[in-house]
């Protein structure tokens, strides 16, 4: 094959990130994002050869209407382009225990992952309108599936039960399956690369930090624990999710005070985090002009988010043994060079030492070891799950 371009689709909620890759070097030769599906609003934003382009879609534009746009307005100008695309690769966020790799889509995968919509209700649903929509728009392409789940398949049973009564598992499938594996996986392996050395040798701890955040353990290559369960609302704090609590605060909420099961659901996944802490706001970068500004809320919110993160790394380096490198990914990730410091900071047992101009210098798209020579590594990798999700398909149909 000449040419080993994919068409990546990432469909949200209510938003479509989308991109034309080299699957074998990672650039991209269009990127976009629709977003803002079902209110007057919504908008699409693409950039092509360096230049940006953003239209309207609409009023209550949706996935589907915007793989149409896509295909008629973006890629149906650029023949020469869209003509060498081999495949439509998506990501799902949740496959389950039924889809340990990436695979083509058939119906049977098509079934899989509606089983699985219970577990990412948000999500699958919206992923499946995505692969339709896609199907119909480009008939003659393969669709390649790639999980995020699919990762942490290689967690041992000791990380990913919970102590329930083990028929839940047995029975409903009810057990930890963690996120962002993608994105762990491919940080890993760049992380290997950085350091010289086989990714089989390796003991890794991945931070994806964004709006969504997770911690993974990577021994060899693979996952052996992560912080993200059943859903994505476990573990650390995030932008709007509360991560690890007492699951009692549940019952006291509804039978003590009232709510109902919605809206404490709700309360946890869209109300709690950063925002509901600081009362503030939910981006990472308003809650460091908070802190900047010594707004209470904004500090104690920071505080806690770096504390928190601290001490799953720390408990992290018990199924490692070792740790040769801590690698800070995603928005926050790689952009929040307080956060950074904060974090390593709380992990003096460690000895980490920053040095502050690395540290500054891995922003806005350029990585780096941010610790001293002296200091165990700690680095920034940018990450770029589009790739992941382009190489799998390219592999899959060659």
């Amino acid at each position: 094959m000449s040419n080993k371009l994919v068409l990546v689709l990432n469909c949200g909620s209510s938003s479509l990130k989308f991109a034309v890759i080299d699957a074998i070097t990672g650039d991209a030769e269009i990127s976009g994002l629709a977003e803002c599906f079902g209110l007057k609003d919504s908008r699409i934003k693409w950039k092509y050869n360096g230049e940006k382009h953003e239209m309207s879609l609409g009023a209550y534009t949706a996935h589907r209407e915007a793989v149409e746009f896509i295909v008629e307005n973006i890629l149906g100008p650029l023949p020469e382009l869209s003509s060498k695309i081999l495949a439509v690769g998506h990501r799902i966020v949740h496959g389950g225990e039924k889809f340990t790799h990436s695979v083509i889509v058939d119906d049977t995968v098509i079934d899989g992952i509606e089983e699985c919509a219970s577990l990412a209700p948000l999500h699958n649903p919206a992923h499946l309108i995505g692969i339709r929509a896609a199907i119909a728009s480009f008939p003659n392409l393969p669709q390649v599936t790639v999980f995020d789940t699919a990762f942490h398949q290689s967690m041992p049973e000791r990380a990913y039960i919970y102590a329930l009564p083990y028929k839940l598992y047995r029975e409903h499938s009810i057990r930890r399956y963690g996120m962002h594996g993608t994105s762990h996986l491919f940080v890993s392996r760049q992380a290997a690369q950085m350091l010289d050395k086989p990714i089989e040798e390796l003991c890794l701890i991945s931070a994806h930090l964004g709006n969504g955040a997770s911690v993974t353990a990577i021994k060899g290559g693979k996952s052996v624990d992560t912080s993200m369960g059943l859903t994505p609302l476990e573990g650390l704090v995030m932008g709007t999710r509360c991560g690890d609590m007492d699951p009692s605060i549940v019952y006291h909420l509804v039978h003590q005070l009232g709510y109902t099961v919605d809206e404490v659901n709700s309360m946890l996944n869209k109300q709690s985090g950063l925002l509901g802490i600081s009362e503030l706001t939910s981006d990472c970068r308003g809650i460091e002009e908070g802190y900047a500004e010594g707004h209470k809320g904004a500090t104690l919110a920071l505080e806690i988010f770096c504390y928190r993160l601290a001490k799953y790394i720390a408990s992290y380096t018990v199924p490692l043994g070792k740790l040769d490198a801590i690698v800070f990914t995603g928005g926050i990730g790689e952009n929040s060079d307080l956060v950074r410091r904060k974090v390593l900071e709380n992990l003096a047992i460690f000895k980490f030492q920053v040095d502050d101009d690395r540290n500054k210098a891995a922003r806005f798209g350029n990585g780096g070891i941010i610790t001293a020579d002296a200091s165990p590594v700690a680095m920034v990798i940018p990450t770029n799950e589009e790739w992941v999700i382009a190489a799998d398909a390219l592999k899959l149909i060659e």
